[in-house]
């Protein structure tokens, strides 16, 4: 199984880049390959100028084409997920997220901002078409603690036992997912099948 992992903070402290870190290493000892992307990897103008034929872009996009899911995690900025993941997600072709499971996360300042996944960010990648959009975590700031030096990043307890449950039926809904099947398989069934009228 392969995972695109796709980070929405400009930061590089980041308590969404902490969310996507855990998860990453979660699912790589479920033995799940996971390829990590962050926004400000990519060069600021093939964004602002959308640029489709950007080597980073197109790199991102064929690993997208590969995964079986894509985990997203944003930063919540006046109510709405970042700029600069939107910017990003709109160099997406329009069907770049079908046969994909998809868990989506935020991080922000209050509880009151918990609803930007749903109203904000789960559109916009259902817009993609995401084969399926799991329920998705908010994560109040207070609830992830940055680890100093040598530190691990530490999460308050519920949070913590969220991302798990969520990682466990993410892992669920990526092993039961429906494969593609590749159109020269099919057409060599459809050529080779033993047709009557």
């Amino acid at each position: 199984m392969l995972v695109v992992s796709l980070g929405g903070s400009p930061s590089q402290r980041s308590r969404s880049g902490v969310l996507l870190e855990l998860a990453r290493r979660w699912l790589q000892q479920q033995g799940v390959e996971v390829v990590s992307y962050q926004v400000r990897d990519f060069p600021a103008e093939d964004l602002l100028h959308a640029r489709f034929d950007s080597p980073r872009i197109i790199d991102l996009l064929q690993q997208i084409e590969q995964a079986d899911g894509l985990l997203i995690a944003t930063p919540v900025y006046k109510a709405s997920f970042s700029g600069a993941l939107k910017t990003l997600l709109d160099l997406l072709p329009e069907r770049a997220l079908h046969h994909k499971v998809v868990l989506p996360m935020a991080t922000g300042g209050s509880i009151a901002h918990m609803l930007a996944v749903d109203y904000a960010l789960k559109p916009v990648l259902s817009a993609l078409k995401a084969q399926e959009m799991l329920q998705g975590i908010f994560a109040e700031d207070s609830q992830i603690a940055y680890g100093e030096g040598s530190a691990q990043p530490q999460l308050a307890e519920a949070l913590e036992q969220r991302l798990r449950e969520a990682l466990e039926q993410f892992h669920s809904a990526l092993a039961r997912r429906p494969r593609p099947l590749d159109p020269g398989l099919l057409n060599e069934r459809l050529l080779s099948a033993r047709w009557s009228i």
